[in-house]
């Protein structure tokens, strides 16, 4: 049985156009079938003030969003909204005009200062040998003669998100080289994201995130008994519930809930599930940035008998469709895309293909490598409050920062037997 909780996700978006090349003076440091831009090149210094009350409240309702338009009704989801707004918000650093203005709509903020908060983020997460979060960035575009990119825009992405760029030809090598990075920097977690790479592909954005934890207590064999999860179809299943007594309870009026920390209390394991009568889904639609920010800072300290049960789980989902409902549109549309201050391509426009996100997380009593789910009761026993939470029916969990409150992982667990 592995000893820990891990968690990882990956954003890439696609730059769509015909074939391109591309010319730059500078890096000649050849890394694994591919060329390292910034072999030498130091990020520089940037500014970095921000709201911070109005960047938080930006990027949590960013998030709601974004869970929302991407949990599935039927299976199990789970995403890193974190994750996908690097990606994002380096693609955003090439656009212009009322692509630009879209992107910032979606992000609920304009790009300088996102910017800011996610380079200051990135900067301040903390790692140790029991609990460790690392963001990884990179730029790869295909090495042919018709594509110009501008220094400007791959700089302010290695000064704010510390982007490693690579230039290559976008071959086997290129393949190869790309699924290397991935596997590096999700800690082997997720291994392969791409087969080939299609003629019309120029570049590819990517975002990693990996997450490493044991729990601040560690369970005992005599707290793993055997359960049943009853899922969002009305079926059941056996599995192995972890019990434990936690002391941080949530209760948002529609869903009751606890906390759990992992080494060094930075990071923490929060779950909420819905009221009786209450499906999963319309829960999920009930909530708000707003409404999550408030529940997570308005944790009671009451005891609470918690179960969690052991599972792994992994998503993906091509987020296009729901990036266009959410109001980043033109970027989408050959016609449309305004990318100029990304480059240009001699012959056609640039825009965005696709955004591909892939997660994966598991959990066992040790540590994570999952995510939980959370059913509560309330009993009082003598003149004590008392909570009993049991996460054995459908709910939402969210791997969590401490420091911030923001949420880098956030997903719905409706059938435990698909893990």
């Amino acid at each position: 049985m592995r000893k820990r909780w891990i968690a990882a996700a990956l954003s890439i978006v696609l730059l769509v156009s015909a074939p391109l090349s591309f010319s730059s003076g500078c890096g000649t440091s050849v890394v694994a079938g591919a060329t390292d831009l910034m072999a030498g090149i130091k990020p520089n210094q940037v500014n970095t003030s921000y709201d911070a009350v109005k960047s938080y409240s930006a990027v949590i309702d960013f998030t709601i969003k974004l869970f929302q338009q991407s949990a599935s009704p039927d299976k199990n989801s789970l995403i890193s909204p974190l994750c996908v707004l690097y990606a994002l918000a380096m693609t955003a650093n090439g656009a212009d005009g009322n692509t630009l203005a879209q992107m910032e709509d979606v992000f609920g903020i304009a790009l300088p200062e996102l910017n800011a908060y996610l380079h200051s983020y990135m900067s301040n997460i903390s790692s140790s040998k029991n609990a460790k979060l690392s963001i990884a960035n990179s730029i790869w575009f295909r090495d042919a003669n018709v594509l110009t990119v501008n220094i400007d825009f791959l700089q302010i992405n290695a000064d704010y998100y510390r982007a490693s760029i690579y230039k290559s030809p976008f071959d086997s090598s290129a393949v190869k080289a790309i699924n290397k990075w991935v596997s590096d920097n999700t800690d082997g977690m997720i291994d392969e994201v791409l087969k080939n790479i299609d003629p019309e592909i120029m570049m590819f954005l990517i975002n990693a995130i990996a997450f490493d934890a044991k729990w601040q207590d560690a369970y005992k064999d005599s707290q793993v008994r055997d359960g049943i999860f009853t899922a969002l179809s009305g079926g059941k299943c056996n599995v192995a519930m972890m019990y434990s007594s936690e002391n941080m309870y949530l209760d948002d009026g529609y869903a009751t809930g606890f906390i759990k920390y992992y080494a060094g209390g930075r990071y923490a394991f929060a779950a909420l599930l819905p009221n009786d009568g209450v499906l999963i889904n319309e829960y999920i639609a009930t909530l708000t940035g707003q409404s999550l920010a408030y529940t997570l800072r308005s944790a009671q300290d009451i005891e609470v008998s918690a179960a969690i049960p052991v599972f792994e789980s992994e998503y993906e989902l091509e987020m296009k469709k729901i990036l266009w409902d959410m109001g980043m549109r033109d970027a989408f549309i050959d016609e449309l895309a305004n990318l100029t201050k990304l480059g240009s391509h001699a012959y056609r426009n640039l825009f965005v293909g696709s955004v591909f996100h892939k997660t994966f997380i598991s959990v066992d009593p040790e540590g994570t490598k999952a995510a939980g789910v959370v059913i509560v009761e309330a009993e009082i026993t003598s003149a004590r409050e008392y909570k009993t939470v049991h996460l054995d029916r459908p709910f939402v969990y969210m791997l969590l920062d401490c420091e911030t409150n923001l949420p880098f992982f956030i997903g719905a667990m409706t059938d435990v037997s698909q893990s």
